[in-house]
């Protein structure tokens, strides 16, 4: 018997393996401040398309400056899957954007970097002015080969988009 093979001499495109994100939750540390650090939680342990989302707003002081990080989470599995670690590790693909509302006075500056200096958005410097409220848009964008010092929320697939509501007072 006499057998022959062909073989593919191209490496296989490494393919991203997509995560189900649960859970995003925003902490505002207060910078030169002691006290509670207000979280910002949204939740949906069923993903899309099962059970309504539960979103938990934060209040924060106004005139005041947060180190501002975020975690992303699946607790769809035990134990539960920490994905920031993967967007870390990934930081050269991924970007966080943070969109406040028009009338929310809230500004977030990006305190972190990929290895190719482009910013993450993991890790923030969020601040706020005069008293105010509107919502957060907090989105993840996935940019393979894409993410630039121009990338824009509009770059990219996105991971997750969510929109908190906060209030400043």
């Amino acid at each position: 018997m006499f057998m022959t093979s062909c073989s593919n001499d191209e490496d296989p495109i490494p393919t991203n393996e997509e995560e189900l994100i649960t859970t995003v939750q925003l902490y505002f540390n207060p910078i030169n401040a002691a006290g509670n650090i207000p979280t910002a939680t949204y939740r949906d342990i069923d993903g899309p398309g099962g059970q309504a989302p539960t979103i938990t707003p934060v209040q924060l002081n106004p005139n005041t400056n947060y180190a501002l990080s975020v975690t992303v989470l699946d607790e769809s599995k035990t134990p539960v899957g920490e994905i920031t670690e993967e967007v870390e590790e990934e930081g050269d693909e991924h970007q966080f954007f943070y969109v406040p509302s028009s009338g929310l006075n809230l500004t977030v500056t990006y305190n972190d970097a990929d290895k190719n200096n482009l910013p993450m958005g993991i890790n923030n410097l969020a601040t706020t002015g005069a008293a105010s409220a509107g919502t957060l848009k907090v989105v993840l964008k996935h940019q393979p080969g894409q993410k630039s010092a121009t990338s824009t929320v509009n770059t990219g697939e996105t991971d997750v988009e969510v929109s908190f509501p906060i209030t400043i007072q």
